[in-house]
């Protein structure tokens, strides 16, 4: 039995992706990226935000939309920021601390 306070709380899912990162990188809204895939635009919100994880259909026609394989776009594990990886590939071409 539920309580008050489990009410509204959706469980996180356990695939990661970079919906919202590869969505600002081409220009694409969340309605654009919807219609391209058949499917809400709430269900992209509900994706990015890890309250729903995607069926095997609607993961490739992401992926297929933007020209990347699965592994790129989702994950079991939590992806590495971008940023970080960016800092430490320049920390060790020039031998400097952050």
């Amino acid at each position: 039995m539920t309580g008050k306070a489990d009410r509204g709380k959706r469980k996180k899912t356990a695939v990661h992706n970079r919906l919202a990162v590869l969505r600002a990188e081409h220009g694409v809204s969340r309605a654009d990226l919807a219609a391209a895939v058949g499917v809400n635009p709430q269900t992209i919100g509900f994706l990015e935000r890890g309250d729903y994880g995607p069926s095997a259909e609607l993961g490739l026609r992401i992926c297929e939309f933007f020209e990347l394989p699965f592994e790129a776009v989702f994950s079991l594990r939590p992806f590495t920021p971008m940023s970080s990886r960016l800092y430490r590939s320049a920390d060790s071409t020039t031998g400097e601390q952050p």
